[in-house]
């Protein structure tokens, strides 16, 4: 059996990456989670030949390792759990009772912008984009919108951006839609898979962004903004700046949308609660 198959994370050598991962990413690493990340760091140390995590420590430490590992680190502890349509009650309340408020204002000079915080491998924010495309089929004038993904993970980012899907990761949305916005592969040789289509796919960019920086580089101000299930993994202190951040970016009247289990209680932001998990910038 190769070395690297039995080596064990001590104490010493979790704590050590633990306080790395939190203050470089935000991410709390209880030891609970020791089990977890030596079971993901384990892919890393085969992949550099290295027998223990003590050498593994030293590599990440190191001038190499600050130039070479930060990706494949960040890809290995971060979760990435996401659907298309998940929480279908946000969407709903987008279409019913927002979108007819905001949209007739929306033009090619001040377009409708619409940001995925978090948004893993793309489902949120193709989302978006299919509620969008088809909520202007029924405006009067031409709908100008935007949508930006953004993640810490650059694997999950080159996923979203190529925008090929599983037929159990299409399964949650309806089949019209399916059938309007997905393109099906051909090759019986091969697993089927399905595509969004070019139309959809040129609505949505993606771009690299860690929640822990100080400001975060979106152009304008948002309308929408989703953060949903990523607080999460943050302490309440990091996730009231987080929240902060994000709302730097959101102009006045536009909302924030957080996973139905976080909650802005007790924190001091220019937010009001509108509907469960949803929140509008005051």
């Amino acid at each position: 059996m190769e070395a690297w198959k039995i080596a064990r994370l001590s104490e010493k050598e979790f704590d050590k990456l633990s306080h790395f991962i939190f203050g470089q990413y935000g991410i709390r690493m209880n030891p609970l989670k020791k089990p977890m990340l030596e079971s993901r760091l384990q892919k890393r140390l085969q992949a550099l030949g290295m027998s223990s995590y003590h050498q593994y420590c030293n590599y990440l430490f190191s001038s190499q390792g600050q130039a070479n590992e930060l990706i494949p680190l960040v890809n290995v502890v971060t979760t990435n759990k996401t659907d298309f349509f998940r929480e279908a009650a946000h969407f709903d309340f987008l279409t019913r009772y927002f979108l007819p408020q905001v949209c007739p204002q929306a033009s090619s000079q001040q377009p409708l912008r619409i940001w995925s915080a978090g948004c893993s491998s793309g489902e949120e924010p193709y989302t978006m984009a299919m509620v969008m495309h088809e909520f202007a089929r029924r405006c009067p004038s031409a709908l100008h919108y935007s949508i930006l993904g953004t993640d810490l993970s650059p694997r999950v980012l080159e996923l979203a951006t190529t925008a090929v899907y599983t037929p159990e990761q299409v399964a949650p949305i309806p089949l019209p839609l399916q059938q309007k916005y997905f393109l099906r592969s051909k090759d019986p040789k091969k697993p089927v898979t399905y595509r969004i289509v070019p139309e959809l796919r040129e609505t949505v960019s993606f771009r690299q962004l860690n929640f822990m920086n100080s400001t975060y580089d979106i152009p304008g101000h948002c309308d929408i903004v989703f953060c949903r299930n990523v607080l999460i993994y943050f302490d309440k202190p990091t996730q009231e700046k987080v929240i902060a951040r994000l709302c730097a970016k959101l102009r006045e009247g536009g909302l924030l949308l957080l996973g139905h289990s976080e909650s802005t209680s007790g924190m001091n932001l220019p937010l009001e609660q509108i509907q469960p998990a949803i929140y509008q910038k005051i």
